[in-house]
């Protein structure tokens, strides 16, 4: 008998300025669709793509990878046929193979009556990253499983944890029509930091996490600061610097890249902020001649969902 549920794949943010590869939050209303079925002959086969011309080799494609890394963990002979309605542009910076990653590896683990924990699902996923941009990084498979804002403290062990989301924290996102792969922008990074920097970034990192924990809005905009690899990503990305300063000036408590890029985010507290420097952002883009995408969305503290038949 066939077993099958359809879902909702969120985007993510990844880094939120200061925590490059360890910090990320979940959006609500962006995503992708996916249906995932268990079938009788063993296997794990990508069935159907919509929305984006990506592999159906299992073996090349990062859903197809992920199941199949919790698939070696379950030992079990277990067929999964999978198809995907992508809504997530692919190098938008906003989770696109993560949702792809983390949706089918939750897909699979609830249609096998959760076997695996939440946590546990977060390395199968990153399989699908490393597949993506040669990295195995969990910043944004980790809220999209988890929910809401989530850190990664260590990788080596894994130990992903699940952060407060204070509940007036809405996210705009700009997504410029242009792609920025994960593999090229990691290539302009340094790999030495000055020590000076690097205190600088620690302590952001930390008072982010205390700033969502105690609900203070002000030291969470005062932590959204980036001194280490917003300065090499940025001229990558059109306006940045103008959306940065629009954004912040309209009121948003912090601003920076989206994962990888090209896409931006800004943070506000509450949904009338973040639709005014929506707005404002839009006024920036409409003169670049780009084609761009503007998403307003609360912070989504579930993750993936089912979406009813």
């Amino acid at each position: 008998m066939i077993k099958s549920i359809k879902i909702f794949a969120p985007a993510t943010v990844a880094n939120l300025s200061c925590g490059f590869d360890v910090l990320g939050c979940c959006l609500d209303n962006v995503g992708d669709e996916m249906n995932i079925s268990l079938v009788s002959e063993p296997g794990v086969k990508i069935t159907k793509i919509e929305g984006a011309d990506l592999p159906l080799e299992t073996h090349k494609n990062v859903a197809g990878v992920a199941v199949e890394a919790l698939l070696k963990a379950y030992d079990k002979m277990v067929g999964v046929h999978i198809e995907i309605y992508k809504k997530i542009k692919a190098g938008s910076g906003i989770g696109s193979s993560a949702a792809s990653s983390a949706g089918a590896v939750w897909a699979v683990n609830h249609l096998l009556d959760e076997p695996f924990t939440p946590h546990d699902l977060v390395s199968f996923a990153m399989e699908g990253e490393k597949l993506a941009s040669g990295n195995a990084h969990a910043d944004n498979v980790a809220p999209a499983l988890l929910g809401g804002f989530t850190l990664v403290r260590s990788y080596d062990p894994l130990d992903v944890i699940k952060l407060h989301s204070p509940k007036d924290l809405v996210m705009t996102v700009i997504h410029p029509q242009i792609e920025v792969k994960t593999s090229d922008s990691r290539s302009v990074i340094k790999q030495n930091v000055a020590l000076k920097k690097a205190i600088q970034q620690w302590g952001n990192v930390g008072g982010l996490v205390a700033g969502l924990f105690t609900e203070n809005y002000d030291l969470i905009g005062r932590s959204l600061e980036d001194v280490i690899i917003e300065p090499l990503r940025s001229i990558l990305i059109p306006e940045f610097k103008a959306v940065k300063e629009i954004a912040m000036a309209k009121g948003a408590l912090g601003c920076g890249i989206s994962g990888s890029g090209p896409s931006i985010f800004a943070l506000s507290k509450g949904t009338e902020t973040a639709k005014i420097v929506s707005e404002a952002i839009r006024s920036v883009y409409i003169k670049t001649g780009l084609d761009f995408d503007i998403h307003v969305s609360p912070i989504n503290n579930q993750g993936i969902k089912l979406i009813n038949p």
